[in-house]
């Protein structure tokens, strides 16, 4: 028995009989006026994020989605207590379609069209509090209205206990309509911290409100401590009867005034390193924070950067002391870092959309310019990078999923020895592909807003069209949360001790179908010349040539695992993907053959042509 919609709200494509007043009223505030069919019956000609792009509901039909529905379900044990709790594997895959039809209806009809006001309003200071935009007001309540909040928590929290996977879905096509409001609907996920390390009373008081449409924020930067989050010196002491209280200055926290905050503060005090910080909770509804300043940014207007004051701040210890840092906040970042994945393959949908349908509108010397080869090399790039980034995205959602799912069990009871392993594996598979979804993706999306504009041309540079705004949107994706260069440092020990070059070496004996197999054969070349790469970089015992050719690799590998993917991908659904398998083979070859050559030809006596300084200076911690 399939679940009821989430909340009485239905697809929009057509209003049954049965849609509640509710339903009605709701979309009649929010939505396009209707059309009428000739018994009187409300249809609604709009687009829908998910269902137009068949590409996104194909992945979830992998092999692996049994295994991850299975564990989060817990062989569908919720089927009893909770009316909407799948029974079967069958019922929760029609459930995930039934809200990522709900999610591409709010987002193609609510959400991108209010985009364009919020991009040139933004959030207001009044008063030493953030105002959102007030068309962001509206996508909040939408999304509110349509359950879309605490979805991936358990329903004992009022959650919907949807898989990572099918939350980043959800991800992409609420960025695709607006990528500054997917960091304030995304950041929900920082309950998944709060519920992995937090004690059974906070799941109580906290999640609920997040499943009701309440927001988050992770509170980890400071005006001295970016990138380098040993530095950070926020004050977490204690009153004598046992209270925290927080005081300092936070800088560059994205959605910085919600209602519940994660933030990472010093709480032992005379330490300077990681080993002095822990992770706090903190309620908007107790006081004692002041938004000081909103940043003025170059895109991604519709989300609050904002600049926090925190003054005897009454807070919760979140988890164990001295672990905020070398424990949890790496897990809240590979989250976030995943969210970023996500919100760069709806960037990468969009302005791939966009140059498509003005190339397809837009004529030149008598012709169409798609006809144009120079044209559609560029668009079949675009659509390429999208399809093999997308399957990488959703290959690490996948294996995050099962590895989260097992560590939660593990807390419940004590895992089979076959179950430890398989955690084990998937722990290691979802360490090594995170760095690489969130550093290719995020490059994929400047290069396809960028060549968004050139499709465009002169008027790509005119603010009226869309394009300028998400080539202003997608600049951050490569530096928040981690620049790419500290992709590269995540992924660098996958690289040098083979474990990605075993990934390769496994997929290539996946089968694809007859039409692939020269594809395949190509990219067992291109996997030869990496190792051969490798090889010479690792019997090079210099680091700092180590460290500068390391890029190099990291390109190489993600492009190889995307080649491979793509090709398994096209062997599935040639309609789908079989034209960019072809173009995602030859861009890897022709970048991977070239840095290949690279490293070879690569001396340690050749960095000097590199060096900007004969000499450094190293700032005192």
């Amino acid at each position: 028995m399939a679940s009821k919609p989430w909340n009485g709200f239905t697809p929009s494509q057509r209003l049954p009989p049965s849609c509640t007043p509710f339903t009605l009223h709701f979309l009649s505030i929010l939505l396009p006026s209707p059309w009428r069919g000739a018994g009187g019956e409300a249809f609604f000609i709009m687009s829908n994020y998910y269902t137009d792009h068949p590409e996104i509901g194909f992945h979830l039909n992998h092999p692996l989605m049994k295994r991850i529905v299975d564990l989060k379900e817990r062989d569908y044990a919720d089927k009893d207590a909770f009316e909407d709790a799948p029974v079967n594997y069958e019922d929760a895959l029609e459930n995930y379609k039934r809200m990522l039809d709900i999610t591409g209806d709010v987002a193609a009809n609510i959400i991108e069209p209010n985009s364009e006001s919020v991009d040139l309003e933004g959030p207001h200071l009044e008063n030493g509090r953030m105002l959102y935009a007030s068309k962001t007001v509206e996508n909040i309540e939408a999304t509110r209205q349509a359950g879309l909040w605490g979805i991936s928590m358990p329903r004992r929290y009022d959650g919907l206990n949807i898989p990572n996977i099918v939350f980043s879905m959800a991800s992409e096509l609420i960025a695709a309509a607006d990528a500054g409001f997917q960091n304030i609907w995304s950041l929900q996920s920082c309950i998944d911290t709060l519920y992995e390390f937090g004690t059974e009373e906070q799941r109580k008081k906290y999640i609920p409100r997040i499943s009701a449409g309440e927001s988050m924020s992770m509170d980890l930067t400071e005006p001295d401590a970016g990138s380098d989050l040993q530095r950070v010196m926020l004050k977490a002491t204690q009153d004598a009867d046992g209270t925290w209280r927080l005081n300092g200055v936070k800088r560059f926290i994205t959605n910085g005034d919600s209602d519940i905050h994660l933030v990472l503060a010093r709480s032992e005090e005379g330490t300077r390193d990681g080993r002095g910080l822990s992770m706090f909770i903190y309620d908007k509804k107790d006081g004692g924070v002041t938004v000081r300043h909103i940043e003025n940014k170059l895109g991604i207007h519709g989300s609050p950067t904002c600049e926090l004051v925190y003054k005897n701040a009454k807070c919760e210890l979140c988890g164990d002391r001295k672990l905020g840092l070398i424990k949890y906040v790496m897990s809240l970042m590979n989250g976030a870092r995943l969210g970023i994945a996500a919100q760069s393959v709806g960037v990468e949908q969009e302005a791939y959309n966009e140059a498509l349908a003005y190339a397809k509108e837009r004529a030149q010397f008598g012709k169409k310019i798609i006809t144009f080869p120079a044209v559609y090399d560029m668009l079949s790039r675009m659509k390429a990078k999208l399809d093999a980034g997308r399957s990488l995205l959703y290959m690490t959602a996948r294996y995050v999923d099962i590895y989260k799912a097992l560590e939660d069990i593990s807390r419940e009871r004590k895992l089979t020895p076959e179950e430890r392993k398989e955690m084990k594996q998937y722990t290691r598979l979802a360490d090594a592909f995170t760095p690489i979804a969130k550093g290719m993706n995020s490059e994929y999306a400047n290069q396809n807003a960028y060549d968004a504009i050139s499709i465009h041309g002169g008027s790509g540079f005119i603010m009226e069209y869309k394009s300028q705004r998400l080539y202003r949107d997608a600049r951050i994706f490569s530096i928040y949360e981690g620049t790419t260069q500290l992709q590269v440092v995540a992924a660098v020990r996958y690289i040098t001790n083979g474990t990605y070059l075993a990934i390769m070496k496994e997929m290539l004996e996946t089968p694809v179908s007859d039409n692939l197999q020269p594809l395949k054969v190509r990219i067992a070349e291109l996997v030869a010349l990496y190792e051969e790469a490798l090889n010479k970089v690792n019997s090079d015992e210099n680091q700092e040539q180590h460290d500068f050719l390391a890029r190099r690799l990291y390109d190489m590998t993600a492009e190889i695992i995307m080649s491979l993917l793509i090709c398994i991908d096209a062997s599935k659904a040639p309609e789908l993907f079989e034209k960019s398998a072809n173009v995602y083979v030859r861009m890897a070859e022709e970048d991977v053959i070239g840095k290949a050559a690279y490293i070879k030809a690569f001396k340690a006596e050749d960095l000097k042509n590199f060096v900007a300084e004969e000499t450094t200076e190293e700032t005192e911690a």
